[in-house]
C-alpha cells in the first residue's frame, strides 16, 4: 500500500468535519506544514508521521535530528515547531484528550502514559518495514472512516482503530537500547499510574505522599515502584515536571512571576523562585530573558 492512497482533498475534508480527530498531509503550503514552522503550544494529542526524508524537530526547546519512518508523539501543552531547512513530508493525526481519555483498563493506561511519555524519555520512535504496512492500513482505515460520520457507532469505530495502531506501535517497542516497561511488571503499572495522577495534579499537588494517597499505596511503596521501573524518585519527577510547565509559561506566556507561582500551586511566589532557581540554575527572569 502506498500513502499516496489517501487523497489531499479527503484527508481535509475529513479534519474539517471532525474535531475530536483528524489526520492531515504533512507537505508544503498545507495549513499543519505551515503551523509547525513557528513554535506553538500544542492543544491536542499528536502524531507525526515522517515518511520521506530526514529533518529537525523541536519539543519543549529540546532539538531533535530524525530520518525517514520517525513517529513523533506529542502531549496537549508541549512546544513543538520545525527547525528550518529540512522538512519531510508526512502524515499527522491529531486528536483531543476526550478521544483518548479512556483509562478504564490498564492497557489503556499504558497507551496514553507510556506510549505518549514525552517528559521523560525522547518523544518518538522509528517504524521499521515490517510495521510500516500494518499502520498504513490501519491509517487507511481510519481515513475512510472519517468520511462516514453519519455510520452507526462512528467515534467508537475510529476509537478502536486509533487504539489498534497505538497498541501496534507499544508492542513493537522503543529504540533498541531503550528499556520499555511491561504492563505484566508490578513496579511498571504503579510507575504508569503515578505519572498519570501526576499529569492530571501536578499543579495542585507536590508531595511523594500525595501521589501515594491517590494510589491508596504506602510513599514506601511508591518510591520502591519508580525506582525499579525508572531507576529515580517519585519527588525528582514531581519536581521535573513542575519546572518543565514553568518553563513554558516562562517563555512562551506573558504571565508574571507570580501568577505562574500561583497558577502551579505555591502559596508564596518567594518559594516558587527558589523551587526554580533549584531546579534550572536561573531565577525565572533571568530564564525569561
Amino acid at each position: 500500500m502506498q500513502i499516496s492512497a489517501l487523497k489531499s482533498d479527503e484527508l481535509k475534508a475529513a479534519c474539517d468535519s471532525s474535531f475530536e480527530f483528524c489526520i492531515s498531509h504533512i507537505q508544503p503550503e498545507s495549513k499543519e506544514y505551515n503551523e509547525l514552522f513557528r513554535p506553538h503550544i500544542s492543544q491536542c494529542y499528536r502524531i507525526l508521521w515522517f515518511m520521506d526524508g530526514d529533518g529537525e524537530f523541536e519539543v519543549d526547546s529540546v532539538r531533535y535530528t530524525f530520518s525517514a519512518g520517525t513517529l513523533f508523539f506529542l502531549t496537549p501543552g508541549q512546544v513543538i515547531s520545525f527547525v528550518e531547512g529540512k522538512t519531510p513530508g508526512g502524515i499527522g493525526m491529531r486528536f483531543c484528550e476526550q478521544f483518548l481519555s479512556d483509562e478504564s483498563s490498564m492497557e489503556s493506561i499504558f497507551l496514553k502514559y507510556d506510549l505518549f511519555d514525552t517528559n521523560y524519555r525522547q518523544p518518538y520512535i522509528i517504524i521499521g518495514d515490517g510495521e510500516r504496512d500494518t499502520l498504513l492500513t490501519l491509517l487507511k482505515a481510519m481515513q475512510d472512516e472519517l468520511n462516514r460520520k453519519d455510520a452507526f457507532a462512528h467515534k467508537d469505530y475510529l476509537q478502536h482503530l486509533l487504539h489498534l495502531f497505538l497498541i501496534t506501535i507499544q508492542r513493537r517497542g522503543n529504540n533498541e537500547n531503550e528499556k520499555r516497561l511491561c504492563i505484566n511488571c508490578q513496579a511498571d503499572r504503579i510507575f504508569v499510574r503515578f505519572r498519570q495522577q501526576l499529569e492530571h495534579n501536578f499543579r495542585k499537588k507536590h508531595s511523594v505522599q500525595d501521589y501515594a494517597s491517590l494510589l491508596n499505596i504506602s510513599s514506601k511503596t511508591l518510591t520502591r515502584g519508580v525506582a525499579e521501573a525508572a531507576n529515580t524518585t517519585p519527588l525528582k519527577i514531581i519536581n521535573s515536571r513542575l519546572a518543565l510547565e514553568a518553563r513554558r509559561l516562562l517563555q512562551y506566556s506573558d504571565m508574571k512571576v507570580k501568577e505562574i507561582a500561583y497558577h502551579l500551586g505555591f502559596d508564596d511566589p518567594s518559594n516558587f523562585v527558589k523551587f526554580f532557581k533549584r531546579q534550572t540554575g536561573k531565577m525565572p527572569t533571568s530564564y525569561r530573558q
